[in-house]
């Protein structure tokens, strides 16, 4: 079966997880492999949890992933915080501005689920 419908909340946790692998790889370009590491299992979490919620078996199951996705971007709002305040280290704003918006559905996603 096959549905020509855009899904957003797919797409978006997608182009932003690829746009992350970019900017770690430029991170692993200058050695900064820590927060490369860190940045990159937290940023491509929330895509994972928004996929795995698609499948959920009950809707309390549906909102515990999608609040598992929430954490892990609030934690890659940590890691891009730190990026952006090291003066050594290279900091993309476009991906702040994709995760706050990521962040907004999230809530938007929680809020209408528990209601």
């Amino acid at each position: 079966m096959r549905n020509d419908r855009r899904n957003v909340v797919a797409e978006k946790p997608v182009a932003f997880s690829l746009g992350i692998i970019r900017f770690t790889e430029v991170l692993e370009q200058d050695r900064k492999f820590v927060i490369a590491k860190q940045l990159l299992r937290s940023a491509t979490s929330i895509g994972a949890n928004i996929f795995e919620a698609q499948n959920a078996e009950s809707k309390a199951d549906f909102i515990h992933k999608m609040k598992i996705a929430a954490k892990e971007a609030s934690e890659t709002t940590y890691w891009l915080l730190l990026c952006e305040k090291s003066e050594s280290y290279p900091f993309d704003r476009a991906l702040t501005y994709q995760l706050e918006e990521l962040i907004r559905i999230l809530s938007r996603i929680i809020a209408t689920a528990k209601g």
